[in-house]
C-alpha cells in the first residue's frame, strides 16, 4: 500500500492506493468487468417555430428608379440624420442603426432626395426592412 496526499481546491486529502500485481495470487477471485451505466440520450426538444416577421413599416412602397436603403442587420434606429425631402449625395449618413451594441452609420447608396423615411428614432428593424427611399 502506498499513501499519497492529494490537494483539490485547496483541501488536502490523504489517499491510500493498493498496488495490484499483474498475475492474480492463488485463491484470488477474478470478476468480469461490469459495463458502465449509460444514460439514454435526452429526448430532442420540440422544434421551435419561428415567429412571423413583423410587417414592413407603412409607406415603404418603392417608386421605379429609386434607391432603396434596407437594414443590413436587425437593430434599433438611434437617430435619423436625413429627413424627408433632404438632398443627399452618395455616402451621406442617413441614420444611425444600433446592432449588437455597436452604432452603424447607414449611408446613401446614391445621390438624390430622400422621398421616404418610414423609420424614426427608436424603431426596431429586421434585416431587409426598408429604411429609406432615395429618388
Amino acid at each position: 500500500m502506498k499513501k499519497y496526499n492529494v490537494t483539490v481546491n485547496g483541501t488536502t486529502y490523504e489517499v491510500v492506493v493498493e498496488e495490484v500485481s499483474a498475475a492474480p495470487s492463488a485463491g484470488a477471485v477474478i470478476s468480469e468487468p461490469k459495463p458502465a451505466k449509460v444514460q439514454p440520450p435526452a429526448a430532442p426538444a420540440a422544434p421551435v417555430t419561428p415567429k412571423a416577421a413583423p410587417a414592413k413599416p407603412a409607406g415603404a412602397s418603392v417608386p421605379a428608379g429609386a434607391g432603396v436603403v434596407t437594414a443590413p442587420m436587425p437593430g434599433t434606429v438611434l437617430s435619423v440624420k436625413a429627413g424627408l425631402g433632404t438632398p443627399v449625395k452618395a455616402g451621406d449618413v442617413l441614420l444611425i442603426l444600433e446592432a449588437m451594441k455597436m452604432e452603424n452609420e447607414i449611408t446613401a447608396p446614391r445621390g438624390g432626395t430622400v422621398k421616404e423615411m418610414p423609420v424614426s428614432a427608436g424603431t426596431a428593424v429586421n434585416t431587409g426592412d426598408v429604411l429609406a427611399v432615395i429618388e
